[in-house]
C-alpha cells in the first residue's frame, strides 16, 4: 500500500515551488478578467510574479471584508468571473459569505487529507459534517467518494438515528469536529451500543486539544486533525508523523505579520494568506483571519512540503478603546513610519475605570527624542494617547499578536 497518496508530496521543494510559480501566470491572468480583481490588482502584470518576494508586493485581500464586498456586487462580490451554472454547487457560510464549488471529482482538494488519516478505497464513512447550504458536508464526502469509499451523509445531531446507521452499515471511518465524535462515543456508551467500527476519523472545525486527543485514542480510534476553510477547501493536514501539519500541494501559503501583507521569518506566528491555483475560481492573497507558523525541516512521513503547527488563534485582534476601533493595520502603520522599530505590541488595559493602552516596541537603536516621536504618531493613528515602552529585541513573545487585550474580563 502506497504511503502517500500522489508523487507530488515527495517532490523537492525546488521543484514544487517552480511548478507552483508556473501555474500562478494563467491564475493570475484568469483574477485580472473578473471586475473585482481588475480593480483590486490593476498594473499588476502577470509575467514578472515569478517567485514569493514578487507575490508579496501584491494587496492582500481579507476573508473578514468578503461580506460587504459580495453584498455590494452579489454573489461573489465580483470576485468570480465564471458563469454561476458553471460550477457545482453553490453555498453560503456564516458572514455571510457564498462560495461555489468546482466540478471535478474532489473539487476541495480534501482527498489528500483523508488519504494521510488511512481512509482507503471500500472503507465507509460517517460523515456528520452538514450537509445544509455550507460546505463543509460535501468537502468531506466528495473526497471520501473520490477515494473510492461509501459514504454516508449523516451530517450532524440525531444521535438516535446515527447510532442506528452506525449498527447497520458499521463504518470504518468518521468524520466531522472533534466534539461531535465525543459525543457519538459517550451516546454509544450510555445506550450500550457498540461502535468499535469505527477506527480512523478526520476532525476539523472545532479544537482538539490532547487531553481530547487521548481521550479519543483510549476508545480504540486514530483521529488526525484537517485544516480546512469553506472558500478554499483543505489547507494543510495531519500525518502518520504527528509532526505538525503539511500543506496542500495545489496552493502557495505564505505566513505574514497580521495587519500587513509582509511574511514573517521560518517560525514566526503571522496569519495565513493562500494563493488558490484554480482558474475557474482564483483566490489570490486571500488572508482567512487565522494564525500559524511555519516547522522547519521536512515531515518525516516523507511528505517534502512545507509543515505548520496548524491553527493557533485569530488574527483579527480589533479592539475598542475608549470608543474607537483600533485594528492591527494601524499598528503596522506605526512600525512604518519609524525604520528603528522591529516588532511592535499594543497592550491594552484598564486602570482607574479607564481604557489605557502601551505601545511596546521592539527597536534596532533610540535615537534622540525617538519616543516622543512613537507617541506622537501613535496619537495621529489611533486619534488616542497612550505610552511607549522601549524593550530589547526578542523581548516580545512569539503568538502573533499586535494587539493584547489585557483588561479584566466582566
Amino acid at each position: 500500500m502506497s504511503e502517500h497518496y500522489d508523487d507530488l508530496e515527495t517532490r523537492s521543494p525546488g521543484d514544487r515551488e517552480a511548478a507552483l510559480f508556473a501555474r500562478l501566470r494563467s491564475v493570475l491572468e484568469a483574477a485580472l478578467k473578473t471586475p473585482a480583481y481588475g480593480k483590486h490588482l490593476r498594473g499588476v502584470d502577470p509575467a514578472a510574479i515569478t517567485d514569493r518576494n514578487a507575490l508579496a508586493r501584491l494587496p492582500i485581500l481579507r476573508k473578514a471584508d468578503m461580506p460587504s464586498l459580495q453584498k455590494e456586487a452579489p454573489p461573489f462580490g465580483g470576485f468570480v468571473g465564471a458563469p454561476l451554472g458553471s460550477f457545482g454547487r453553490l453555498f453560503t457560510s456564516p458572514g455571510p459569505i457564498f462560495e461555489p464549488e468546482g466540478t471535478g471529482a474532489d473539487p476541495w482538494g480534501t482527498a489528500r487529507g483523508l488519504f494521510a488519516a488511512g481512509f482507503r478505497a471500500g472503507d465507509i464513512v460517517l460523515n456528520t459534517f452538514s450537509y445544509h447550504l455550507t460546505p463543509g458536508g460535501f468537502l468531506m464526502d466528495s473526497a471520501a467518494r473520490a477515494l473510492g469509499c461509501a459514504v454516508i451523509p449523516a451530517g450532524p445531531g440525531n444521535t438516535e438515528q446515527q447510532m442506528e446507521v452506525i449498527a447497520a452499515y458499521k463504518p470504518q471511518c468518521y468524520s466531522g469536529t472533534p466534539d461531535f465524535l465525543k459525543i457519538l462515543i459517550e451516546a454509544a456508551d450510555a445506550r450500550g451500543v457498540d461502535i468499535s467500527c469505527i477506527k480512523r476519523a478526520v476532525v476539523s472545525g472545532a479544537a482538539f486539544p490532547p487531553s481530547l486527543q487521548d481521550w479519543v485514542r483510549t476508545r480504540g480510534i486514530d483521529a488526525y486533525q484537517l485544516y480546512a476553510t469553506a472558500d478554499l477547501g483543505l489547507i494543510a493536514y495531519e500525518t502518520a508523523s504527528r509532526d505538525g501539519m503539511v500543506l496542500n500541494e495545489n496552493l502557495i501559503v505564505e505566513i505574514v505579520r497580521p495587519g500587513t501583507g509582509d511574511p514573517v521569518a521560518e517560525g514566526e506566528v503571522g496569519e495565513i494568506v493562500v494563493t488558490n491555483l484554480d482558474p475557474h475560481h482564483p483566490q489570490i492573497r486571500l488572508a482567512v483571519g487565522d494564525l500559524t507558523a511555519v516547522l522547519p525541516g521536512a515531515s518525516a512521513s516523507g511528505r517534502k512540503n512545507t509543515r505548520i503547527k496548524g491553527w493557533m488563534g485569530r488574527a483579527d485582534q480589533t479592539a475598542k478603546i475608549k470608543g474607537m476601533f483600533v485594528r492591527p493595520e494601524q499598528v503596522a502603520e506605526i512600525a512604518r513610519r519609524h525604520a528603528e522599530i522591529a516588532k511592535l505590541r499594543l497592550v491594552v488595559g484598564r486602570a482607574n475605570e479607564i481604557d489605557t493602552m502601551t505601545l511596546k516596541a521592539e527597536i534596532y537603536a533610540e535615537p534622540a527624542g525617538f519616543v516622543d516621536a512613537v507617541s506622537s504618531t501613535l496619537q495621529q493613528v489611533t486619534k488616542l494617547k497612550g505610552a511607549v515602552e522601549i524593550l530589547p529585541l526578542g523581548a516580545l513573545p512569539n503568538d502573533g499578536k499586535v494587539i493584547a487585550d489585557e483588561r479584566p474580563v466582566g
